[in-house]
């Protein structure tokens, strides 16, 4: 009898055991972190984490990461939908000698970045890596004192890039489009890339930019470089000034920048093309003030209905 009260008493614990693993490695939609957290928590609002990256394996597929209180939560690999968020605190990530945020998830996957700071203190390597995904977007976002780029996209497939409400400054280059596969479609709205050796730069593969309400200024290179042959970069309503040798810059053969309604100021050169490029312009820029500067060797149509 105690032999079978023994086996009896292994079989319900092995019983609760099983019933039990499912909810300990259950993964919430929303969690947290804090300046104070452990990444021991479960990272719930009231038992917060200390890092992103102690909170993601914690946070469901499309879910989101919120941020507590002010603090430095370190970086991050995300390899899925997520979204990290430091609305209405100060959430941020020193990446010294290191990168701030890589991403490298499946092409189903959409990732938000929104509301922190990413600081390289000037030895970091990229503020944000995107290797692979279907979406990134960055809004509200701070990027400085990188040694290579603000945010680097390196895909082998399509992907969509969206920018918003952000600022690049003191990096090498602030954004960089490269692919070796598909095609890379991204749109930058109301963005400072400022300070750097070059503020935009479509480089290789297939991939599309729009610039609109943006300003691009006091770098040491250029303003807006398309290096690649495929290079597209679409500029609108934006300020290309005081940039040390090109405001706008085709200098991939086959590349094209397309300007409209706007201003090219006070660059050591404001429009520079090699023949193959194109430089278009709809008749509705500024372009002044700059030591020298090419015509533009194409003419945008303008349609109003």
């Amino acid at each position: 009898m105690k032999t079978l009260r023994t086996a009896s008493k292994i079989f319900v614990a092995g019983l609760l055991t099983l019933a039990l693993t499912p909810m300990a490695h259950a993964q919430a939609t929303r969690t947290w972190v804090s300046g104070v957290g452990d990444d021991a928590n479960p990272c719930s609002r009231t038992a917060p984490c200390k890092t992103f990256a102690g909170a993601i394996s914690k946070t469901a597929n499309g879910g989101e990461i919120s941020v507590l209180d002010p603090g430095g939560f370190g970086v991050v690999t995300i390899t899925k939908s997520i979204t990290i968020n430091g609305d209405g605190t100060l959430g941020g990530i020193l990446a010294a000698g290191s990168t701030g945020i890589i991403v490298n998830a499946t092409a189903a996957d959409e990732v938000i970045i929104r509301n922190i700071s990413i600081n390289g203190a000037n030895t970091g390597i990229s503020g944000i890596r995107y290797l692979a995904g279907g979406q990134l977007t960055v809004e509200n976002v701070t990027i400085t004192g990188f040694t290579t780029r603000g945010i680097d996209v390196t895909l082998a497939t399509s992907g969509k890039l969206f920018v918003q409400d952000t600022t690049i400054t003191n990096s090498v280059t602030g954004i960089r489009i490269n692919t070796t596969g598909g095609q890379v479609l991204s749109t930058l709205d109301n963005v400072r890339l400022e300070n750097m050796t070059n503020g935009f730069e479509g480089a290789s593969g297939n991939n599309i930019t729009t610039i609109r309400n943006s300003v691009i200024s006091s770098n040491s290179q250029n303003g807006v470089l398309t290096s690649g042959t495929q290079a597209q970069v679409n500029l609108e309503d934006s300020i290309v000034s005081f940039n040390g040798l090109n405001g706008v810059n085709a200098s991939g053969i086959g590349s094209t920048i397309r300007l409209s309604r706007s201003s090219i100021f006070n660059n050591s050169a404001g429009v520079t093309f090699v023949v193959g490029a194109t430089v278009s312009s709809d008749g509705r820029n500024t372009i002044a003030g700059n030591l020298s500067s090419q015509a533009p060797n194409g003419a945008g149509t303008v349609i109003v209905q």
